[in-house]
């Protein structure tokens, strides 16, 4: 293709060329013209101009594809505004003579549709510079539309917007026939013509005035009706041009006068309110009379679009300053009558509502404007419940008043839900100012008659609990008492029973829990409801309701409170269903309706409550429990049976009850194992099969679940895709054969608690939901029963589908199918067989015949079902009759349903069979899918044949390799010739792409000309994908291009990738934005610096009036900013790894920059609202200086008038979080450079002027400051961010010295800072967590050394002094607690350890340099408070031994000093994290003061008192017991502080404490611990405990022995001393010499003091060992002693023995060198070790002979 690279085409090498890359090669040189013209001068191009002309018009007669036709518009007119003008007139004719050509053969068609679209491209860049002949051109376009197809007039659509856009206002003589014309196409059948059309009339309304003056409703009435029908884009590009028409008639008056209509805001938003409540008034006069059938879900859906992207066009401020009127108006949809006509009707516009404010409120503005909207959102919901109460003041309130009232406030209640959980504990002022109170109106809604309202309260008291956790058991207790108060109004008992189950639902998401009280005491008054459910027949409904939802709520709380409360739960269970079948029988001949419906609802809520225990208390649920909790199940299994015949006899309106009751009892099936109910498999298939195939169920109730079953890659024919959008919420209600999107709280209560996430509320309707439930249990069940069983039912399947018609017939495939999804789906996982050949042949047939279905989502079900039952089938033969079924109907098939079917069924095979085992059908599935791709009359079935070829070139592997190059140009020439209108082919073209670069790999670095080929190929490919108008094909270029530049990444063009990726981050389309970012993140962990320089060229290259998508702050502020922006959980990740990769590679050299940057995210003070760039509202202008004097009602519509407003938003406290951790990061990755952390040398090296370079040492101030910020903000999780950040900075420069003041450090001047920013951690009502964490850093400031000065230090240890107070008096009083136990122990355990961490410092402080006479120190400032905390400290440590006793042991029934029975395994991480600093600590204070010493009990008098000896063995258990764990379980930091603690044990002088056995356990320890711990830290100090422990045996005459194995004491510690030996001079051991344990001792002790310290103090030790051998004679003379070495010698061969370390001449280290090798330089050591090797045998002999006798 280099011959292409030529700047007029080569014409002679085109005629040589194959058809099939003739396209390929003008394509690739156009390309390079285009990119050439601009770089040549004028004179150059105009040398060439004719030439050129020549060949660009004569391509246009030659058929070229879409994407080449647009080059060639381009090229011309970049060449005519370059070069000479003079010609552009006759090409403008030659187009024109296209254009009238009559010739309407297809082939002609691509000439017609080149001439126009270059005729488009031309006027829109030379505009004026055609002069007049644009009339005749426009007058030619519209007549060509009387007869042009839909790509013709497609292309005609976008060349009159393109004219309109050229020419401005000089066109205005055609713009009244232009916009005739595309007001009609606004409503064409073809949806890219309707698209096109908007685009073309919404670029009219700047330039021509005349339709602002009378067209405005006639516009707004064609836009609702193009709603109709229409597909995503069609609504979005729609939705674009109503806002965009609306906001400009706000602007009319400021630029018009009194010329036109003036529009105000409440008439704009009615026009909108209009098209949402009943559809528009362009509705058909039979659509008017029809009355409830006049409302459309498109259209609704599409006025949304209007809706949401009106107000975002008026941006932020306008927003702010009209928030009362819109936000009244949203809400107020719902109370119009006709928006509700019907309870789906009512939720799916219930749907839409909310999502218009969220997206408004909690997309476009910051906090504190969020908090306004709350504020006026509650105003709103004590507003509608002043209504209510004056309405309930009459005799009879209108349903009506009450309908409109509960719609409204359940938007509204949500919507504040939302808000306030967006906001986390920056909300906290909305609930405690008296003024803005939220709770008080919330709580209101709880007694109100609807129980959607009482559940949307419910909900946003879970919102605001989880937002604000210490408000979580205040509004417990609250409606608790309310609950008790208000027993005799049901709609009261119902509302307070809700917000409870919701509130208790909330305690899994708030870490710090409530009191386990809280639980038992809920759990008693929903015991007591169930109880007195029977004293009042009015109130048993509600209170069997109520109680059984709250016990149901209970259960979550997890099992350590339902434990205590199980024996009465299994009763309640028990005696809620008869306990015989004779009781059973008896119900049957008593009672009426109502006392049916009071026991039905009693039984589903107890079996609510079964399901919840069941999912949140597994581990309560042994076998005894669950042979328990099936005895209720059998009976209501049994009752279930009955249900027909009880339903005819009282009612249908039980059917509800019945269907509710068959919900919760398929739900706890698929939660308990199944092999505990097998003998009820027969009965329990029967009702499966029966729910999903509708067989008592007249209603064509379709299950949910059919899509997710499906495999995700099959996305793309599904138009699952649109799952991925930012409008998901409301475009989920117009999928078909879904019922995504009807979720409303109503459906089911119980998932107030159950729910997982806190977004979406809702359950879907209670028929879906059952089916789905029935669906998953069969799926289940069916891999274990017989296959007798498995033929019967696939053969009733069947008959099923043959015997119903039309709807129904549907809806029972659909349900079927998703079933045997399911059961295929578990045979796979499970590993279990499908069964005989019957049961296949069976599956088989039911599959082969949806292949032919005339749905598309059953034949995507059907190829799945195919492809996972080759899974279950072990056999080859059957997988290839399936696949020569399929050959043999591709090849005799000619309708689109077969082909496509068929052509997935291929795809599916190979994608669950792999390429290696479907090698033999490769051939043949890939020659048909590539001649089924070709066929261009059929684009349905183009898609599915390219999807199929997709999957087998994704799951082919090797054996694809052969096919890759048909495929590629299969792929290449497609996407030439397709037109862009055909979307979904485009779509399938990418992904088939994206699946032979993956099959290519690696090989696409290759020179050879067959891979340079395809490389170029891809590249050409990506490149027409990527100029595409559909997003979903942008984002999958950008993939392509992502997985191209892992495999080649020199061959992918950066320069001109990150741009466009930097374009794509305000891509008003999610998918777009994803793969744009996770481009980013790929990219920016090679090429950071790349990526960063690419991104700035757009600031630089950007005009003022365009709107930057890179700011001066480049693309890291980007990618902040986009963080505050997105919703979306994937993609704000992958920007937060994008920037954490860019920080590790840039911030080293560009430190400033970096630090500025995060800095400024993190001090934002100022929260000015702004949307996505520049407000519409801050564009108007005055044009008369006279307007300037106009009334204040004109400020509703208008922006700030100033001429630039550059305004944007706070960054909001999750963006904050992040920084804080970005701050942190950027300290980590300065700390390897000395300068950093220097300040006179950072000072040094910045004075030098040629020096850039920036330190961070420099702002330390405004570390300080940003971590002071942080630590004292509104939120908890921010302030918890701030606090270890301000650690970081403690640790950090805490030793930096400040060079003007000689023995003083940097941070000395930033006391008051650290002080300020650590005191409102400790105030009374700052959560726990955030105590602790102010404690830890406390204990780091004290410990720190910067405040040398005692009366600075006690700022911080007065606030620790009133930590230790607050702690003695919670266990003086019993103090209302707001959190759990857990949570209180948490913070108790850091203040312990805070003071354990200083005490050991002032201890440390003082043995190194005692304090001199009549001065204060740092322990006497601990000294007050240390027979106290010594207690304290001994209680951690009894508690954490009893934690650590394994779960078969039984605690105390109180628990121990710092938790209860509830909270032991809750508090185990925390006493983990904290016991190592008070054993230290409390071994400091009993050696000095006595292990016998009597210690305060002025605080927790509870707690036991010690024995001496008590104490000693506790304190060394515990140290021993962390000693002897494995490796992975304690830190280096931990062992080391247990060494210190046995060390100061062995220090303290109790040796009659420490027996024979103790000392050979701790021995056997630090052998241990020799073998598996490579820290030199801890090798030292296990030395000096050996040589404590030497001593301390040696005082003692219990200690000494002989020298056996096993039993002696010497022989332990011999042992130790060879091992460590051994570990610093690996030589010494000839087995170590060639291992990995020799290179790795090698490199890890470098530090020949230290190994030289080391070994002679093992050697001392080895000397004194004789003297602890018995004295078994006197010797005389010169035998004295001679036993002892005889014995010594013994004990020194077993540990040779032992060690395995023989002294071998040829491989031992010269003991002798190493101890006299400080100086000597390494060349000198190699001399010197070579000289003396033959010496070490004698010398090592003679040393150890010498140390030892």
């Amino acid at each position: 293709m280099e011959l292409a690279h030529n700047l007029t085409l080569n014409e002679e090498v085109v005629k040589g060329l194959p058809d099939h890359k003739k396209d390929i090669f003008i394509f690739e040189w156009l390309q390079f013209l285009e990119k050439v013209l601009t770089a040549l001068n004028r004179a150059d191009v105009k040398e060439r101009q004719k030439t050129l002309t020549n060949q660009l018009t004569a391509l246009l007669t030659k058929s070229p594809g879409p994407p080449t036709r647009c080059l060639i518009a381009e090229c011309l007119a970049t060449l005519f505004s370059i070069g000479d003008t003079s010609p552009l007139f006759s090409t403008i004719d030659i187009c024109n003579d296209i254009i009238k050509n009559r010739d309407d053969s297809p082939s002609y068609l691509p000439n017609r549709l080149a001439a126009i679209t270059t005729i488009g491209v031309l006027y829109e860049k030379l505009g004026r510079m055609v002069g007049r002949s644009y009339e005749e051109t426009v007058s030619l376009l519209i007549r060509s539309l009387k007869n042009a197809e839909s790509q013709g007039r497609y292309e005609v659509m976008k060349t009159l917007q393109r004219i309109v856009t050229g020419l401005g206002s000089a066109g205005k003589n055609v713009h009244k026939e232009i916009y005739k014309s595309a007001l009609k196409h606004l409503v064409d059948s073809n949806m890219s013509v309707r698209s096109s059309a908007s685009k073309c009339v919404k670029a009219l309304i700047p330039e021509s005035q005349a339709i602002l003056h009378t067209d405005v409703e006639t516009i707004v009435s064609t836009c609702i009706r193009a709603f109709d029908s229409s597909n995503y884009d069609v609504r979005c590009h729609v939705a674009q041009l109503l806002a965009y028409l609306l906001a400009e008639c706000l602007k009319v008056k400021s630029r018009t006068g009194s010329k036109a209509k003036i529009y105000d805001v409440k008439e704009v938003l009615g026009l909108l309110a209009s098209g949402f409540v009943k559809a528009g008034k362009g509705s058909s006069a039979v659509e008017m009379v029809r009355g409830a059938s006049a409302i459309n879900r498109e259209i609704r859906v599409g006025v949304t679009h209007a809706y949401n992207e009106f107000i975002k066009l008026m941006g932020a401020q306008w927003l702010e300053r009209n928030m009362t009127l819109v936000l009244e108006h949203i809400v107020t949809l719902a109370a119009n009558p006709r928006t509700t006509q019907t309870h789906i009707d009512a939720v799916y516009a219930r749907k839409c509502i909310i999502f218009i404010m969220a997206t408004s409120v909690q997309g476009m503005l910051g906090e504190k404007a969020q908090v306004n909207a709350a504020k006026e959102l509650s105003k709103v919901i004590g507003k509608q419940m002043g209504v209510m109460s004056a309405e309930s003041h009459t005799d009879s309130p209108q349903q009506s008043v009450i309908t409109a009232t509960q719609h409204v406030l359940v938007c509204s209640l949500q919507e504040l839900g939302g808000i306030v959980q967006s906001l986390g504990t920056t909300a906290t002022q909305l609930t405690t100012e008296s003024n803005s109170d939220i709770v008080k109106p919330v709580m209101s809604v709880l007694t109100h008659p609807s129980s959607a309202a009482r559940l949307a309260a419910a909900w946003c008291l879970r919102s605001i609990a989880i937002a604000v956790p210490a408000l979580l058991t205040p509004l417990l207790e609250r409606n608790m008492e309310q609950l008790d108060k208000m027993k005799s109004n049901g709609d009261a008992l119902s509302g307070f029973s809700f917000a409870i189950s919701a509130l208790l639902g909330a305690v899994s998401k708030c870490p710090l829990g409530i009191p386990y009280s809280i639980g038992k005491k809920v759990f008693n008054q929903a015991e007591e409801l169930l109880r007195s459910a029977s004293q009042s027949s009015r109130l048993s409904l509600p209170r069997i309701q109520s109680g059984w939802l709250i016990i149901g709520a209970v259960m979550t709380l997890g099992p350590s409170v339902v434990k205590p409360c199980l024996p009465t739960l299994l009763q309640l269970w028990k005696n809620t269903f008869p306990r015989t079948v004779k009781e059973l029988e008896a119900e049957n001949s008593k009672g009426d309706a109502f006392t049916w419906q009071v026991a039905l609802d009693g039984r589903a809520g107890a079996l609510g409550s079964i399901h919840s225990f069941v999912t949140r208390c597994g581990d309560l649920l042994n076998a005894e429990t669950t042979k328990r909790i099936l005895v209720p199940l059998e009976y209501a299994f049994i009752l279930l049976q009955k249900m027909p015949l009880i339903v005819k006899e009282h009612g249908a309106h039980l059917k509800a009850c019945a269907a509710m009751l068959r919900l919760r009892l398929y739900d706890i099936l698929c939660g308990l194992p199944p092999h505990s109910y097998e003998g009820a498999y027969k009965h329990l298939f029967r009702e499966l099969v029966a729910e999903f195939t509708l067989t008592e169920n007249p209603a064509n109730t379709t299950t949910s679940l059919l899509r997710d079953m499906c495999h995700i890659d099959d996305s793309v024919i599904l138009g699952a895709w649109l799952q991925e959008t930012d409008h998901k919420d409301i475009e989920d209600q117009l999928q078909p054969n879904s019922a995504s999107g009807s979720g409303a709280l109503e459906h089911d209560p119980t998932y107030l608690y159950s729910v997982s996430n806190n977004i979406d509320p809702g359950a879907l309707p209670l028929g879906v939901s059952v089916i789905d439930s029935s669906v998953r249990l069969y799926g289940k069940l069916f891999p274990r029963v017989s296959d007798k069983h498995k033929q019967q039912m696939l053969q009733h399947f069947k008959d099923c589908i043959k015997q119903a018609k039309a709807a129904r017939q549907q809806a029972i495939q659909i349900n079927i199918f998703t079933a045997v999804l399911c059961a295929l789906k578990y045979c796979a996982e499970e590993k279990r067989q499908l069964g005989s050949a019957v049961v296949r042949n069976a599956a088989l047939t039911l599959i082969m015949d949806m292949l032919a279905s005339s749905s598309p989502l059953l034949r995507c079900a059907a190829g799945e079902a195919l492809g996972r039952m080759t899974q279950c089938c072990e056999d080859n033969k059957f997988v290839a009759d399936m696949v020569q079924k399929s050959f043999e109907k591709l090849q005799s098939a000619r309708d689109v349903v077969s082909r496509t079917g068929h052509s997935l069924a291929l795809g599916c095979l190979h994608r669950y069979v792999g390429g290696m085992s479907s090698g033999q059908h490769l051939s043949s599935s890939v020659s048909i899918l590539l001649a089924l791709s070709k066929d261009h009359a059929a684009p349905v079935v183009q898609v599915w044949a390219l999807h199929a070829l997709g999957l087998i070139a994704d799951s082919g592997g090797p054996m694809f390799r052969t096919y890759v190059d048909a495929t590629l140009t299969l792929v290449l020439n497609s996407l030439l010739t397709v037109p862009p209108s055909n979307t979904d082919v485009h779509q399938c073209l990418g992904k088939c792409l994206a699946a032979l670069i993956t099959n290519l790999g690696p090989e696409l670095q290759g020179t050879s000309s067959v891979i340079s080929d395809a490389r170029l190929s891809c590249l050409i490919s990506c490149a027409i994908m990527t100029d595409h108008p559909d997003s979903l094909v942008q984002a999958q270029a950008i993939s392509c291009l992502q997985q191209l530049h892992l495999f080649a990444p020199r061959h992918v063009n950066l320069s001109s990738l990150v741009p466009r990726l930097c374009t794509s981050l305000t891509s008003p389309h999610l998918l777009l934005r994803r793969s744009s970012v996770a481009c980013l993140r790929q990219l920016a962990q090679k090429e950071a610096n790349e990526i960063s320089d690419y991104a700035r060229t757009l600031y630089k290259a950007a005009n003022e009036d365009e709107q930057q998508v890179i700011s001066e702050s480049g693309l890291e502020g980007a990618l902040f900013g986009l963080l505050d922006r997105e919703s979306d959980s994937q993609l704000k990740k992958d920007v937060k790894d994008t920037l954490m990769s860019m920080l590790q590679s840039l911030a080293g050299a560009n430190l400033s920059h970096w630090f500025q940057l995060v800095r400024n995210v993190l001090s934002a003070a100022t929260d000015l609202a702004s949307g996505d760039g520049k407000d519409l509202s801050t564009t108007i202008e005055d044009e008369d200086e006279d307007e300037e004097n106009e009334e204040d009602d004109d400020e509703q519509f208008k922006g700030v008038k100033e001429k630039e407003v550059k305004s944007h938003l706070a960054p909001k406290w999750p963006t904050r979080v992040f920084a804080v951790t970005c701050m942190m990061k950027l300290m980590q990755e300065c700390k390897d450079n000395r300068a950093h952390l220097d300040l006179a040398l950072a000072r040094e090296l910045k004075a030098k002027k040629d020096n850039g370079q920036d330190y961070l040492v420099l702002h330390l101030s405004e570390l300080v400051r940003v971590a002071f910020i942080a630590a004292t903000s509104d939120s908890d999780k921010l302030r918890l961010g701030g606090l270890e950040l301000l650690q970081d900075v403690i640790k950090t420069y805490s030793t930096v010295s400040e060079p003007e003041f000689p023995d003083h450090v940097v941070l000395e001047q930033y006391q008051a800072q650290v002080s300020a920013a650590l005191r409102p951690a400790f105030a009374v009502d700052t959560p726990s967590d955030v105590t602790a964490a102010a404690c830890e850093v406390c204990s780091t400031w004290i410990r720190s050394g910067v405040a040398r000065d005692l009366n600075d230090l006690r700022r911080v240890h007065q606030l620790l002094s009133f930590s230790l107070e607050k702690l003695k008096s919670d266990g003086r009083a019993n103090k209302q607690l707001i959190y759990s136990e857990m949570a209180g122990a948490m913070e108790k355990l850091a203040v312990l350890r805070a003071w354990a961490e200083v005490y050991i410092e002032a201890v440390s402080r003082e043995q190194k340099k005692p304090t001199p006479s009549g001065t204060e120190s740092l322990l006497d400032l601990v000294n007050p408070e240390l027979r106290s905390l010594a207690r304290l400290w001994i209680a951690i440590l009894r508690d954490h031994a009893l934690l650590s006793l394994s779960q078969e042991h039984q605690l105390p029934a109180e628990g121990g000093t710092f938790f209860t029975a509830e909270t032991r395994d809750a508090v185990k991480s925390h006493y983990r994290s904290v016991w190592s600093a008070c054993l230290h600590a409390a071994s400091l204070y009993l050696k000095q003061e006595g292990f016998g010493i009597r210690l305060n009990t002025d605080s927790l008098g509870s707690i036991a008192e010690l024995s001496e000896t008590d104490r000693f063995h506790l304190l060394l258990g515990v140290a021993m017991e962390a000693l002897c764990s494995r490796t992975s379980a304690q830190s280096d930091d931990t062992i080391i502080t247990c060494l210190k603690s046995v060390y100061t044990l062995l220090t303290s002088k109790r040796e009659s404490v420490v027996s024979p056995a103790i000392s050979r356990e701790i021995l056997a320890v630090l052998h241990r611990l020799m073998l598996t711990r490579d820290n030199s830290n801890i090798r030292t100090l296990s030395i000096n405990v050996l040589e404590q422990l030497v001593n301390t045996c040696r005082d003692s005459t219990t200690c000494c022995d002989d020298v056996t194995p096993g039993s002696s004491f010497v022989f332990s510690c011999l042992e130790v001393c060879l091992s460590i030996i051994v570990r610093h001079i690996p030589a010494i051991n000839s087995n170590l010499v060639t291992s990995s344990v020799y290179q790795t001792s090698s490199l890890k002790y470098t530090n020949q003091q230290e190994m030289t310290q080391a070994v002679c103090a093992v050697l001392n030790v080895i000397e004194q060992l004789p003297s602890l051998l018995p004295q078994v004679h006197q010797p005389t003379g010169n035998d004295t002693g001679s036993l002892r070495r005889a014995q010594c010698h013994r004990a020194v061969a077993f540990s040779l023995l032992s060690e395995r370390s023989y002294l071998s001449n040829a491989n031992l280290t010269l003991l002798g060198y190493q101890h006299n090798q400080g100086g000597v330089s390494g060349q000198q050591h190699r001399r010197r070790r070579l000289s003396r090797r033959h010496q070490g045998s004698a010398y090592i002999r003679n040393s150890l002979q010498t140390r030892l006798f």
